[in-house]
């Protein structure tokens, strides 16, 4: 049914599994478990740049935390409202959320199909979706792309006396599927290799979530949500590792630490590129304003002087419009001719002509 994810693992699987086979041989358990690393790296490789995307619109995420707190408060009982200016916000701002979920969701069918090809390689037990084989027709039984000798290599192969597709809590009948392939093993070598693969998985995802929570900015910090999240990736996460490890594969745990290996590494490089970003923009604004400030020497501008300057230019043009026989604007004052006396009487405009006439 999940052949379509089976596959490609088995592939990669298989690829990485032959070019470690040359160096150290097909049946050693380091080629194995560096099969499995590099299956991670892999995977890794093709979603650097969907990590890229995710870790931008996080980041973009928490820059529109205001705006969406404003929405939320404007719109809190209009959901439907709330749900469409949610959509514009993001579409002006060229925010996609599934891009923060993206490398996450792709790397949980590639971790389901390597559970289940590592398990293939031990298909002896009578559980949910085991074949309960035989150990002899487990051993001649072809696992997807791998032939029945390199299912035979594959239980052939440890790592400190431990196969790499056992678990602590392995029933008793799946552990004879190796007696003929390099002796059943013990509990204690299989517990003395996973439980310090367990323990280094549970302090690397702990401290890959602190890494990430710690850039994250207040206001994104305060939000309920997020301060959920964060407490579920600090805490709870690690804490499955522990409670969950002596049910996974040797070569899953394997998985888990390479896969927070990367992934710490990774997050310092994208993070330190996108500090460089941030510093080379600030930078460029502070050259700007140097260009748009005055030279050393030179008297500043003051904006004011301009203005008044500017108004004096307009009354001269006025002035200059009246000695060219253009009519003056009339100014809005109480000398003009024909305008009342506070008591209501006009104001003659003749007034001096009449006084001339009496004094002859």
């Amino acid at each position: 049914m999940l052949d379509f994810i089976y596959y490609p693992v088995s592939w990669i699987l298989w690829f990485w599994h032959r070019v470690f086979g040359f160096a150290f041989g097909a049946d050693n358990g380091l080629t194995w478990a560096l099969a499995v690393v590099f299956l991670v790296f892999t995977l890794r490789l093709v979603l650097y740049k969907p990590f890229v995307k995710q870790v931008r619109t996080t980041k973009q995420m928490q820059e529109l935390q205001p705006q969406i707190k404003e929405l939320q408060k404007k719109y809190k009982n209009d959901r439907q409202k709330m749900a469409l200016e949610m959509q514009k916000l993001q579409k002006d701002n060229g925010f996609n959320p599934l891009m923060g979920c993206l490398p996450i969701l792709a790397q949980v069918p590639v971790f389901l199909g390597l559970f289940h090809v590592l398990r293939s390689f031990n298909r002896t037990g009578h559980g949910l979706g085991q074949l309960g084989m035989d150990p002899v027709t487990n051993a001649n039984t072809p696992n997807y792309v791998f032939s029945a000798a390199d299912v035979q290599s594959f239980l052939s192969a440890r790592i400190f006396g431990a196969p790499i597709s056992a678990f602590i809590t392995t029933p008793a009948n799946e552990l004879l599927a190796f007696e003929d392939w390099g002796g059943i093993p013990s509990r204690v070598s299989i517990a003395a290799v996973a439980i310090p693969l367990m323990v280094i998985a549970s302090v690397a995802t702990h401290f890959n979530a602190r890494a990430s929570v710690q850039r994250q900015t207040p206001e994104a910090a305060a939000n309920p949500q997020a301060a959920l999240m964060n407490k579920l990736a600090l805490w709870v996460f690690p804490l499955g590792v522990l409670v969950g490890g002596p049910f996974l594969p040797i070569a899953i745990l394997l998985y888990w630490v390479s896969n927070n290996i990367w992934t710490y590494g990774q997050q310092h490089l994208v993070f330190g590129r996108m500090a460089k970003e941030e510093e080379a923009k600030k930078q460029a604004k502070l050259e700007q304003r140097a260009q748009n400030a005055p030279k050393p020497g030179a008297k500043p501008v003051d904006t004011r002087k301009k203005q008044a300057s500017a108004a004096a230019e307009g009354e001269s043009e006025d002035d200059a419009a009246t000695t060219n026989g253009a009519a003056p604007v009339a100014k809005a004052s109480g000398k003009q001719s024909g305008q009342k006396r506070p008591g209501g009487q006009k104001k003659s405009g003749n007034r001096g002509r009449a006084n001339q006439k009496r004094r002859r």
